[in-house]
Formats: structure tokens, C-alpha cells, sequence
């Protein structure tokens, strides 16, 4: 066991399984930080013209906004409520 090419072969072999596995972990790593940036991408805040894709206190907030609005243009109308 004292062979020199011995020695080496071992250390290159454990070198290189130990590259394999940080590599597989880099890749792993690099999916996991996509799979957050999607759905960070997917949580945006609604437009007018998608308003289903908001979270319920968005949906709410405009909902709230709306109801002043017919409020409003019943007011400048002259309309009783």
C-alpha cells in the first residue's frame, strides 16, 4: 500500500467523486433559485385586464376602490344613494 501510483490513483478518484457530487449540488442549487425566481415571477400583482391572478387582499383593496368610484360618478351625477 505504500506504492506511490497507489496513493495517487486513490486521491484522484476520491477527487474526482468529490467534484461529481459539488457539481450534481451546483446543479440542484441553480434549479432550486429558478423554481423560486417563477414563482416570485407568477406572484406579480394584477393588471386590469387580469385581475384573478391577485392575491385576495389585492382583490379586495380593488374591489374597495371600485365601489368608491361608482360612488363618486353617482355623486357627480346628482344621483341619490
Amino acid at each position: 500500500m505504500n506504492d506511490p501510483f497507489v496513493t495517487m490513483t486513490l486521491s484522484l478518484s476520491g477527487l474526482t467523486g468529490l467534484g461529481m457530487i459539488v457539481g450534481g449540488g451546483l446543479a440542484g442549487w441553480r434549479g432550486w433559485l429558478q423554481l423560486k425566481r417563477t414563482e416570485l415571477d407568477r406572484a406579480t400583482l394584477p393588471t386590469a385586464a387580469n385581475p384573478a391572478g391577485a392575491p385576495a387582499g389585492a382583490r379586495i383593496e380593488i374591489a374597495d376602490l371600485r365601489e368608491r368610484i361608482r360612488k363618486l360618478e353617482a355623486i357627480a351625477a346628482g344621483v341619490e344613494l
